[in-house]
């Protein structure tokens, strides 16, 4: 599919590539995470004033998962509790922390007049899957289980966020509709990763290979597994589940330049058939991980107004 970038998304990418930075899969796990937690400071929007933002210790079979709470000045209460975002960040299972992903939380809790609770699941390749998958799991239900002593109303709790996150909210939905809850209102699949087998078509086009390369994602992929056999678990390819129905109502989000384009727009056509409500949008001039770029890309705002806009439809 021939892709042309917007001129805003061209310069960002034009200015990472005359940055000379190493690609990720030259690095060490460590090294990748400190150049990623630098480059937020480039792009990241200024973040709006919150009310609240305070640490949680989420108890854990293997000890806590680190989580983060937001709660915006403006906040939609019903009996006195709120809706939620429970929210995992991206960075391919391998990078990417609380603070990466710290602005977009609190965008997403001020957009959406909700509480985000930001979750720090395990990375690999120290803990390979399925660490990161049961963190999640773990965490949405933890959310759950104490929602009126976090302010929450647990009917209205939304799971979500971006490419590794997007593929651990689809996973924990899928846990929370075959093991008896929670109840999930709504997932929030920003290019999510879905099929770890990697043979759509955007896994190969030369336009998609744009900041997340193909490279890159193989890197990613092989720090995360174990082998090949984990491919067909659907706790890391959610699209390898044989039934989506009866999953909760989907806002997905991709992107033109995007390895992960094909995949997450066939992941939405088949919530779509089995009968799950979903919101698609597609941004054709952007590249993978431009949702957070606010600071730089027009089209980053625009996409966290549009969400903030859909979890407030949820109720």
């Amino acid at each position: 599919m021939p892709v042309v970038l917007d001129p805003d998304a061209a310069a960002v990418y034009k200015a990472f590539q005359e940055a000379g930075r190493p690609a990720y899969e030259t690095l060490t796990a460590d090294e990748a995470r400190a150049y990623y937690s630098q480059a937020r400071f480039a792009t990241n929007p200024e973040p709006p004033e919150l009310a609240r933002v305070a640490p949680l210790a989420i108890p854990a079979p293997h000890g806590t998962i680190p989580a983060r709470l937001y709660v915006p000045n403006q906040l939609r209460r019903r009996d006195g509790l709120s809706p939620a975002l429970v929210f995992f960040h991206g960075g391919g299972w391998v990078i990417g922390d609380l603070d990466s992903h710290d602005v977009v939380c609190r965008q997403l809790a001020a957009q959406g007049a909700l509480i985000v609770i930001s979750v720090d699941y395990r990375l690999a390749p120290e803990h390979k899957f399925p660490a990161a998958a049961d963190d999640a799991i773990a965490a949405t239900r933890w959310v759950a289980a104490n929602a009126r002593q976090l302010g929450i109303d647990a009917s209205r709790l939304a799971i979500g966020r971006d490419s590794a996150g997007g593929n651990l909210a689809a996973v924990a939905a899928l846990a929370a509709r075959d093991g008896n809850g929670p109840a999930i209102a709504g997932q929030v699949l920003i290019y999510p990763a879905t099929d770890f087998a990697m043979t759509h078509g955007s896994h190969s086009e030369p336009e998609t290979s744009v900041l997340l390369t193909h490279s890159v994602i193989r890197w990613f992929r092989d720090h995360y597994l174990n082998g090949a056999a984990d491919i067909h678990d659907w706790r890391a390819s959610p699209a390898r589940a044989q039934n989506l129905a009866g999953l909760p109502p989907a806002y997905v989000l991709t992107a033109g330049a995007d390895p992960l384009r094909d995949e997450g727009d066939e992941y939405a056509e088949r919530l779509s058939q089995a009968g799950v409500p979903v919101t698609y949008r597609h941004y054709p001039g952007q590249f993978h991980g431009f949702f957070t770029m606010g600071k730089l890309l027009r089209q980053a705002n625009v996409a966290v107004s549009e969400i903030g806009v859909w979890l407030k439809g949820l109720g």
